[in-house]
């Protein structure tokens, strides 16, 4: 029953509030990109991934997944990364499907339950790689993923992925997104609709997709959901938004992990409802470790020391597991 009862975390002075702890990394963290290389590799549907690499010739790499419409370019990737760097850790983070530099050549792209594709990553890790052992970082949407692909694999997991950490997992998918329809959240909801409607008309560029879906109209939606019931829902083989909120959501699969995973979610985060907290699937599963520090906001966790608390936490799980 690993609930972390007290956290480290301690926001900066006017920092403690959950809206400017979510923003003010978007709007105004700026991290030195680092060298490393990119590698595309082909899916088994004839698609394709982007990898980055930042490597310190180390044994141990973390392969992290960004949230919604992000990248590899987040700033909380980067900030991650630079952080697994300086401390001697390899980092491979990858852009889900329409959110690198090309647009991907399939009908689907990525959504919130789509294991494969990071079950693709480690596959091509284990084969051409030689590291000794992996851990998963995850943000968002992608420690949903992360999260429902631990549970999926329950005990068959490779044996050299031994941990994860995540950063304000919306455990309950249906309930982060009505969370979104509150009025102080509209702007973040129209910052992910404005960018998923305009990837959708680039995507029908490419792959004609209107005998699926309703293009034309698409500048029309205005919530989330109504995005996921006419697009994301058809697209991915899903009878409705209701079907894949419930099949894609991590919860049911929390009790099924096998390996040591921290999940930090922060009590003010705008985000995520009160169904996103799984303190009963935690006290069920001693390999959960589950951290809800008063402040944070949606992958904040601002510090303005040399990382991010996130980052100096994320080292201290793999160097401790507690």
């Amino acid at each position: 029953m690993p609930i972390i009862e007290n956290s480290s975390y301690k926001p900066p002075i006017m920092f403690s509030n959950g809206h400017v702890q979510t923003c003010y990394p978007y709007f105004f963290r700026k991290v030195t990109p680092m060298i490393g290389e990119r590698v595309k590799i082909k899916t088994s549907d004839n698609d394709f991934l982007e990898l980055d690499f930042k490597s310190v010739d180390s044994k141990t790499l973390v392969i992290q997944s960004h949230g919604l419409e992000g990248s590899v370019d987040a700033a909380y990737i980067k900030g991650m990364a630079k952080s697994l760097n300086d401390h001697q850790i390899d980092v491979l983070s990858w852009n889900m499907r329409s959110c690198g530099v090309e647009m991907n050549l399939q009908e689907r792209y990525y959504h919130g339950g789509a294991t494969d594709d990071l079950n693709s990553i480690v596959n091509y890790v284990i084969k051409e790689k030689n590291y000794s052992e992996i851990i998963l970082v995850g943000f968002s949407l992608g420690s949903n993923i992360t999260a429902k692909f631990l549970g999926e694999k329950g005990k068959s997991l490779q044996g050299k992925i031994v941990k994860s950490i995540l950063f304000s997992v919306p455990v309950d998918l249906a309930c982060s997104e009505n969370r979104l329809h509150d009025t102080l959240n509209y702007h973040y909801m129209e910052t992910f609709l404005k960018s998923m409607r305009w990837k959708l008309k680039e995507k029908h560029k490419n792959v004609k997709l209107d005998h699926l879906v309703d293009i034309e109209n698409v500048h029309k939606v205005r919530t989330l959901w109504d995005f996921t019931e006419n697009y994301v829902a058809p697209l991915h083989g899903f009878k409705s938004a209701s079907e894949y909120y419930e099949l894609s959501s991590c919860k049911q699969y929390l009790h099924k992990i096998e390996i040591p995973i921290l999940i930090v979610n922060a009590k003010n985060d705008p985000i995520l409802g009160k169904n996103c907290y799984p303190f009963k699937e935690a006290m069920k599963n001693k390999n959960i470790f589950l951290e809800t520090p008063d402040s944070g906001g949606h992958i904040g966790f601002i510090s303005f020391k040399d990382y991010y608390w996130s980052e100096w936490r994320t080292q201290q799980f793999i160097e401790h597991t507690a």
